[in-house]
């Protein structure tokens, strides 16, 4: 999709590909690891459901929304930019400013709401293992799903708000993507164009942030529990006996270690692929609001 997150303003109007003609290498790998990684991901949620037989729990459920959408993002991202890329022409040329805001769009929706579902899986990770029985007694399969609405709806209102004058979709190098404009030199409207940018990086850091600091929560309960669990055993079994029981304690805890070993691998690689833009977007933004 995007092969700089450094924004080159020569690329807003480019009727061509800046530098990459002919090299669609990255966007190709990038486009099978997405297709391919949210299948495995899928296939292996189904298989595990019908080895157990057991309706979907509602970390299931917020993973599967996850897979589905980043799967669908990567489905409809792709083919516009293998287009550009086999035409050798840019974004804007091949469908002028409304296919440039309509990928830009969707290059900010497919950003967001993975992350938000993200930031809810984590939530969900913290409460079940920190707060047992407010989890067992409100946390229901209707409640991921009602949130994975709320989330796509939050989403899509975020999103939409450059179509109503707060914020712009601008083309980036080497011209096959556009997304939110970090800039808005020139603009009769700069100040606003400049608050979405704003306001789109900071929630970006700040679901990030959430995340982190669930999962950290998270493995220092985890960690808690079994030590608490040793102590009151401690003084009455022997060491082999406390083998046994260290041995069962991590075999009822075995779904919450998968959970959390699941989220954390999920959590590294959209940090590695999102935080880089967040970071530019932020620090470029700001740099722009001062000056």
């Amino acid at each position: 999709m995007n092969n700089s997150f450094v924004p080159n303003t020569s690329c807003h109007n480019t009727p061509s590909i800046i530098g990459y003609a002919g090299k669609p290498t990255t966007s190709i790998i990038m486009f099978l690891a997405g297709v391919g990684g949210n299948l495995l991901a899928l296939f292996i949620l189904g298989v595990h459901q019908k080895e157990h037989r057991s309706r979907s729990s509602v970390f299931c459920i917020l993973v599967t929304g996850l897979a589905l959408t980043d799967l669908l993002g990567t489905c409809l991202l792709s083919p516009p930019v293998f287009i550009c890329y086999a035409h050798d022409t840019s974004l804007i040329s091949l469908g002028g400013d409304r296919l440039c805001n309509l990928f830009g769009f969707a290059v900010s929706f497919f950003g967001l709401a993975p992350t938000l579902i993200l930031c809810a899986m984590a939530l969900e990770r913290c409460l079940a293992i920190s707060h047992p029985y407010f989890y067992a007694v409100h946390i229901r399969r209707s409640f991921a799903k009602f949130t994975l609405f709320f989330i796509y709806l939050f989403s899509l209102a975020f999103c939409l708000l450059p179509y109503s004058g707060y914020g712009k979709f601008r083309q980036y190098c080497p011209g096959t993507w556009c997304f939110v404009d970090m800039d808005a030199t020139g603009d009769d409207r700069a100040n606003l164009v400049l608050a979405f940018s704003l306001s789109y990086s900071s929630l970006m850091a700040l679901l990030i942030f959430i995340v982190f600091v669930c999962n950290g929560s998270v493995i220092v309960s985890l960690c808690q529990m079994h030590r608490n669990h040793m102590v009151r055993r401690g003084s009455v079994v022997s060491v082999a006996r406390k083998k046994r029981l260290s041995l069962a304690w991590f075999g009822r805890g075995e779904e919450e270690m998968d959970h959390l070993v699941l989220l954390a691998l999920i959590t590294v690689i959209f940090v590695v692929c999102s935080l880089p833009l967040t970071v530019c977007l932020r620090v470029q933004c700001t740099c722009v609001s001062l000056s």
